[in-house]
């Protein structure tokens, strides 16, 4: 259903310090607190990859499509070496459970409502675009690819950032990406329909009330996780890793060699002549070690070409 409370938008000072900026759009819609392109290719400077007009990493769309096949302990392994031990969200309702979620982080902030400065800023939106602020300001931007991650500091009531209209628009715009939000949903029966993985804090009926839109594409919390703009989205039936783009490829070059070590491993376990401990985590036997070496070439040999293709 369509919402019709007014959504809000607001520079509140101290947010995001002094990276954050004031920006009006020369298209139809303004952003009030956001990174500029500049700061955000500054702010992910390790990035090795191409950049979307607004600046955001663009992790490819072929290693988003690998991602896909990326279990949680493949993320983790590596983040974990890496010591970003911060990058993993849980505890919020799968819509679909099934469906893995792979996109680009597209960031929203909310925060509640206060009259004076959600007033000012009003007045700002309407003086540059003609038009006032509200949530579809962000849903309006999103691009194909595009994860909308929504930091609505777990609001229920009124914390809605979308109900089965809106999270329609959401698949249709970004191909079916998907949505994370720290707040709820509202006509789950209706959004449960449609082939787009979610999650979220929890649902309610109310339409969005009494919280102001205080940035979009800006480093924003999403549990104990600091979201980037641009971040790689993976999401599970366990939780939601938040990968930086300089780590993808390393994360997706370690998960082949895990799959392969896997496949090594039940093929020697179906033999029945060996113990756990003989095979797993690695071989004792510099035979089987050897063994597993060549396997592993061979295997990742046969991967690397039929990607070539």
């Amino acid at each position: 259903m369509k919402l019709t409370r007014r959504s809000f938008a607001s520079h509140v000072a101290g947010v995001c310090c002094a990276c954050a900026v004031l920006l009006f759009a020369q298209s139809a819609w303004a952003q009030l607190l956001s990174f500029s392109k500049q700061e955000l290719i500054d702010y992910t400077a390790q990035n090795p990859f191409d950049r979307l007009p607004d600046g955001r990493p663009k992790v490819p769309d072929a290693l988003m499509e690998r991602a896909r096949d990326l279990s949680s302990e493949e993320v983790w392994a590596v983040l974990q070496a890496k010591g970003y031990n911060n990058q993993y969200a849980d505890g919020l309702q799968v819509l679909h459970p099934g469906k893995p979620m792979v996109g680009r982080a597209f960031t929203v902030q909310f925060m509640p409502l206060r009259e004076d400065v959600d007033n000012v800023a009003q007045v700002k939106a309407k003086q540059a675009v003609g038009k006032r602020l509200f949530n579809q300001t962000a849903i309006d931007m999103l691009q194909p690819g595009d994860v909308l991650v929504v930091d609505l500091f777990g609001k229920k009531v009124g914390g809605t950032i979308v109900g089965d209209n809106l999270f329609f628009y959401v698949n249709q715009a970004t191909h079916g990406a998907g949505l994370v939000v720290d707040g709820s949903v509202r006509d789950l029966n209706g959004i449960s329909e449609i082939d787009m993985p979610a999650y979220f804090r929890s649902v309610d009926p109310t339409p969005i009330g009494n919280v102001m839109l205080t940035g979009i594409n800006i480093p924003i919390r999403i549990g104990n996780v600091t979201v980037m703009p641009g971040d790689l989205v993976v999401g599970d039936r366990e939780g939601i890793y938040f990968v930086p783009p300089q780590f993808v490829q390393e994360v997706l070059d370690k998960a082949d060699e895990t799959h392969i070590h896997d496949e090594w491993t039940k093929k020697k376990f179906a033999e029945g002549k060996y113990k756990s401990s003989e095979i797993y985590g690695s071989p004792s036997d510099p035979k089987l070690q050897q063994e597993y070496q060549e396997y592993l070439k061979k295997r990742l040999d046969e991967i690397h070409k039929q990607r070539s293709k």
